[in-house]
């Protein structure tokens, strides 16, 4: 009998009208093509979240909208975008209980942000007006294209999954990483300095990235070779000791 795909939760991002949760295609067929089963997680009671969370062997959390200033204790700068309570505590939940269970993540540019603040640090609200001499964050190339260089460092789970490969990116953020987290490290930076990652410290694979490579992976070796890294870290969940 074949052996069970890793089970990978994606967690639905919300839309209040019409009210739904979803989760775009991309990130579906990226778990899928990487080695994984994926499984969509939407709002649901807090104990029926960790209930479903138990069963995962790894988490990806997507890209969305800005997160609530005050989740990480600022009023929102005047070029802050829409917010979500509801989102916010879905993912913010989602990730800490992932974390708690050292659950193999994902967390992919505003889910990189998640990550951040769930362990007590603070983002850059907006790049364009508080960071100084910055590129461009918000490409208008196609969305698969990778528009800017980021500096990786090699001892790190991405300078191992990259090696010698280019290290370019798309990009679709005006928010980022300001202080980071308690037992995360920066591991690559745009060339303004903006963090692109930042992986746990205290966790097999627990990584943040502010790309998107979902949306690269029939383009770039690279992105692909990313999700079947961290679809093989989920796979080694239960040979854990």
């Amino acid at each position: 009998m074949e052996s069970r795909k890793p089970l990978i939760g994606l967690v639905c991002g919300h839309q209040q009208n019409p009210h739904r949760y979803y989760v775009n295609s991309a990130y579906i067929q990226a778990v899928i093509q990487g080695g994984g089963t994926p499984v969509l997680i939407p709002y649901m009671p807090t104990d029926q979240l960790f209930t479903v969370i138990e069963q995962l062997d790894g988490i990806v959390i997507p890209g969305g909208i800005d997160i609530d200033p005050s989740r990480f204790g600022e009023n929102p700068h005047p070029n802050c975008g829409e917010i979500d309570p509801i989102w916010d505590e879905l993912d913010l939940t989602a990730v800490g209980f992932g974390l708690e269970r050292d659950i193999s993540m994902l967390a992919i540019c505003r889910g990189c942000q998640v990550l951040n603040v769930v362990l007590g640090g603070t983002l850059v609200q907006d790049i364009p007006s508080q960071i100084s001499d910055p590129i461009k964050h918000r490409q208008e190339a196609p969305r698969w294209f990778a528009t800017h260089d980021i500096t990786v460092q090699p001892a790190s789970i991405l300078g191992q999954i990259w090696g010698a490969m280019p290290q370019r990116v798309n990009s679709f953020h005006h928010q980022s990483i300001r202080k980071v987290g308690q037992g995360l490290r920066i591991t690559a930076t745009a060339p303004d300095g903006v963090i692109e990652a930042v992986e746990s410290t205290q966790h097999r694979f627990v990584l943040g990235i502010q790309w998107h490579p979902e949306l690269m992976i029939e383009h770039y070796p690279g992105a692909r070779e990313l999700f079947r890294h961290f679809i093989q870290s989920a796979a080694d969940k239960n040979t854990r000791t």
